[in-house]
Parts: C-alpha cells; structure tokens; sequence
C-alpha cells in the first residue's frame, strides 16, 4: 500500500502528468482538494471511495489514509499544481512516517509553469534574469528571517509571488525601490481555468487594474523583466558557432 501525493496541475485536467492521471484511474482510494482541483481530473477513475478534503482538518484527513493502509488500499493524494510548493504535504508526511505508512511523491505542473505559459513568455533570458524566485507573501505565516519580500527583490530576479494578491499594493511598495515603476508585472487568476483572467502592466499601474476585476484570491504574481523583454541576447544552446564546433 502507498499513499501518492499527486499534483494535479493548475487547473486544465489535461495537464496532470500520465503516471498522475494512471494512478487516479487505478487507486481504490482518491482523496482530492475539491476547492482547487477541478473533478475533470477524476474523470475515468474507479475508486471505491472518493473524499473531497476541502473541509476537512490534518487529523481527519490522516485518519482517512491509516484506514486505507489498514486495508491495504492504495491512496490517490490529489493536490493542485505541485505538491511540494505550498503543498502542505510536508505534515502529512510527518504523519505517514510516524506511523510507518508507504508515500510517493508525482511531480505536477505548477501554477508558475502555467502563468508562463498563458503569458506567452520565458521566465529566464540571458542577459536579463538567469533566477527564478518563487515565494508568498506573509500574512498569517510568518516568512523565515532573510525571506522578507525586499529582501529577496534586491536581485532584481523573475519573481513568482503566491498568496498575495490581497495584499497587492503593499507588494508593489515593497517592489518598486528594487524593480522601478516601470517593470511589467502580471497578475493571473486561477491559470488555466475556463475563467481564467490575467492582468498586466506595470509597478506604476497595475493596483488601479486589478482593482477594477475584482480579483481578491486565487491568483498568482509574476514580476521581471522578462515579462516584456525583447532586447536579449540569443541563447549559446542553439549559436550557429557552437553546432559547428560540435559538429568538427
């Protein structure tokens, strides 16, 4: 018996991996985050036990997987994006391991990947950003000492930010003396969705923008240059200069 902890991707059911999408077609027990995981996802599935944990505690949800292991049935953990960024996998598997019960992590795509995607860009240019940050924004969790928001601004990398779209206009101040007004900034809601909406702009104007969607919750923040670089160097990966030197 193995409890899999699943990303289920960011929102298209299509973009959950094949060895995710196998193992919610064939494990007896799906337990899934229905508030972020559409039910597409389960499509196909022939689980005997189908639990939406979005209302459920730590404890619950534990008891729910010793009683699958008691049974010797197999878990399907379906989790949004992937699992092990804000997961909140880390204390279930906690969990598991005191009580000496199997798990598996299946990598998913993240909502970062996602942004991306949807926003038709690169997170990484030469020249303009070699590093991805990702991170959130504190509020009731409180970040680590050296993990503040300008803190980790004073590289001037691509940032992804989550949970923080509430908290926007005080993101951009802490933003701005780092990046300058003028740097692009995205914000996307539920990427990948059928509802999905995205906001771009700048430091200097995107409060005023998402302000006037109404966006409050489940939406990502991209911040760089590379939102709307044009002026970068090509990459050496594919330089003429370099496939003829291998080609010698």
């Amino acid at each position: 018996m193995t409890v899999y902890f699943i990303g289920a991707g960011p929102g298209d059911p299509e973009l959950i991996t094949v060895k995710g999408q196998r193992l919610v077609r064939s494990c007896p027990v799906i337990l899934y985050a229905g508030s972020l995981v559409p039910q597409a996802v389960l499509d196909g599935h022939t689980a005997g036990q189908v639990v939406n944990t979005a209302e459920l505690d730590l404890d619950t949800i534990v008891a729910l997987l010793a009683g699958a292991h008691a049974k010797g049935q197999d878990v399907a953990r379906l989790h949004s994006g992937d699992p092990s960024l804000y997961g909140a996998i880390g204390e279930q598997i906690r969990r598991l391991r005191a009580l000496d019960i199997p798990y598996e992590i299946v990598p998913g795509v993240t909502a970062t990947a996602a942004c991306a995607a949807t926003l038709g860009c690169e997170l990484t240019l030469p020249g303009i950003s070699q590093t991805l940050i990702l991170t959130r924004y504190a509020t009731r969790t409180s970040m680590p000492e050296g993990e503040a928001l300008g803190d980790l601004a004073r590289h001037g990398a691509t940032m992804a930010i989550h949970l923080g779209v509430r908290h926007l206009a005080r993101i951009v101040a802490e933003l701005r003396p780092h990046y300058g007004d003028d740097c692009p900034i995205a914000v996307v809601y539920r990427a990948s969705w059928p509802d999905e909406t995205r906001v771009t702009g700048t430091l200097a104007d995107i409060e005023a923008k998402v302000g006037q969607t109404g966006i409050e919750r489940t939406a990502l923040i991209l911040v760089g240059r590379v939102l709307a670089a044009d002026g970068f160097a090509d990459s050496s990966l594919y330089a003429t200069a370099r496939h003829v030197e291998m080609g010698r």
